[in-house]
């Protein structure tokens, strides 16, 4: 078995390359899958109803404003969780000491992005 980190997988993105690094074990994201998928197809349900519906004929403007604010309510959903994930398995890695303080700052951070994605 390989010790420290190791490379879990590579995502392109429109900015460049990024490598997932992650010590032995499950990154929260992989702990969670079932469930972040689970809201991944919802999410993709919400686009494909805000297609069909600008591909109709008969939908109201006010209808598909509907459709895509739900959608963008579901995507902000996701978004607070991953920066949630982020903030407690990267920024405070589990099972290194970690400040009261520090605890503190970050649940006060998680409820502003929590606020703000709302």
């Amino acid at each position: 078995m390989q010790n420290g980190p190791r490379l879990v997988g590579i995502d392109i993105y429109s900015r460049g390359v990024y490598y997932s690094l992650q010590e032995v074990g499950l990154s929260h994201t992989s702990k969670n899958q079932e469930q972040m998928l689970s809201r991944v197809r919802r999410i993709k349900g919400q686009v494909e109803a805000i297609e069909r519906a600008l591909t109709g004929e008969e939908n109201e403007c006010e209808e598909i404003l509907q459709l895509v604010a739900s959608c963008r309510g579901a995507l902000n959903g996701l978004m607070a969780e991953l920066i949630e994930g982020q903030v407690r398995y990267h920024v405070l890695v589990p099972g290194e000491k970690t400040l009261p303080s520090q605890l503190e700052a970050a649940d006060d951070l998680i409820a502003v992005v929590k606020r703000y994605f709302k």
